[in-house]
């Protein structure tokens, strides 16, 4: 079963709701970044991002640079920015970006569930990066960005959501990147239906945030290790669960600087080992799994995966992403390690493929490779059979905002 946790949000009172609420400080250059900051004294990035008032000099990810941020978390309360809501409850979260709604449930998960496997894992995380959160969590005392998970479609959930979307929403806005934003607040006790509908779930599948989860696990830890009572809050972390179906699921695009010193010619004499080469009147994105498209300067090409490579009973090595890894980026191009390595970049599918194209065409990269969407099942499989995806495999939406459902950890 899986156990579902209420809890009291910290959030923005209902009239600063679109103010306060922000995508992730990386998610913002350099110029907008200032810009908001000099433009809105209520955004949540005045709080994630002390040093943008030009008061406050730390090292980044630092114990000093975190208490800074839990002290501007603490007077966005005390200036009354941020209330908290006086009863545990749940929060029902609409995305709407084009034709496309994503609907879910904003609520703490079990962290025993998640070191139990129930809740499933498909990528791997880096210690550093779990150690730095880590920190960051039991410094500032908060979350405010839900791990993304996916679970099976439920009927009776949805048959409850539409019940509840009828009423008036809490928060009701769009931000400058054309997405309408809607929140429901459900008390628990007054409503308890939720819980039962969620324990039907036997497992959930992390779709993005596995340092976020990892974190909260190990901060766990932390506070047993160190003889401390836990806080309800403390067994759970903060979450936002969404139909599998519900989810979109885009490629990730890879750039690369270098041919490794062959020819055209050369590198596609090489390729034709373990592909069926094409080449195309005009560049386009993959018609079907197990096709990549390839960019070189002016010219574009199918190339479909030869069938004795598929013969592997692996589901990770039968991702379009690892096979141009094992086949291409690693035995041709030289590059042993996509997590470090500076001759590759990573660009998200939702990134137009004219500008992808006109990176290639003016050698800004001497070849790029576009790549068919992972689907959920083949996401699903993965985590079942305990591997791990590719770096830089699936970019999942929605991207939640942080600063809405804000989650007091040591309550």
């Amino acid at each position: 079963m899986s156990v579902i946790h209420p809890f009291k949000a910290i959030r923005p009172t209902r009239d600063k709701a679109q103010l306060v609420s922000t995508r992730p400080l990386a998610a913002y250059r350099k110029h907008v970044l200032r810009a908001k900051l000099d433009e809105n004294p209520y955004t949540f990035l005045h709080i994630i991002h002390p040093e943008g008032d030009n008061e406050h000099h730390s090292k980044a990810n630092s114990a000093e640079r975190f208490e800074a941020i839990k002290a501007r978390f603490e007077s966005f309360i005390e200036d009354g920015i941020l209330i908290q809501d006086p009863e545990d409850s749940f929060y029902v979260y609409r995305q709407t970006k084009g034709t496309h709604q994503f609907t879910g449930v904003i609520a703490g998960v079990s962290i025993e569930e998640y070191r139990n496997n129930q809740i499933k894992k498909h990528e791997a995380t880096i210690t550093s990066r779990e150690s730095m959160f880590t920190n960051y969590l039991n410094i500032t005392g908060f979350n405010a960005e839900p791990v993304l998970l996916a679970h099976k479609h439920l009927p009776e959930l949805d048959k409850y959501l539409d019940k509840i979307m009828k009423t008036r929403p809490e928060y009701e806005f769009s931000t400058t990147d054309e997405i309408k934003h809607e929140l429901w607040i459900i008390p628990a006790e007054k409503d308890p239906k939720l819980i039962a509908i969620y324990a039907g779930l036997k497992e959930l599948y992390i779709a993005d945030g596995h340092h976020r989860s990892a974190s909260s696990a190990r901060l766990k830890d932390t506070i047993r290790k160190n003889k401390k009572t836990l806080f309800p809050n403390q067994d759970f972390f903060l979450a936002y669960l969404i139909d599998e179906q519900k989810l979109e699921i885009l490629e990730f695009q890879r750039l690369v600087k270098h041919l490794n010193g062959l020819s055209v010619s050369d590198f596609l004499k090489a390729c034709e080992v373990s592909f069926g080469i094409e080449e195309l009147k005009r560049a386009r994105k993959p018609e079907q799994r197990h096709e990549i498209i390839c960019l070189i300067g002016k010219s574009a090409y199918s190339f479909k995966v030869k069938t004795e490579i598929l013969q592997t009973k692996d589901v990770v090595k039968q991702l379009d992403a690892q096979i141009l890894t094992d086949y291409i980026l690693t035995p041709i191009l030289g590059i042993e390690d996509l997590k470090t390595s500076k001759d590759i970049d990573f660009v998200p599918g939702t990134r137009e493929l004219k500008e992808i194209a006109e990176s290639v065409r003016k050698e800004d990269f001497k070849v790029g490779f576009l790549l068919f969407p992972a689907s959920i099942d083949e996401m699903k499989e993965v985590a079942d059979q305990g591997g791990i995806m590719p770096p830089k495999s699936t970019w999942v939406e929605p991207k939640m905002r942080s600063g809405l459902t804000i989650y007091n950890i040591n309550e």
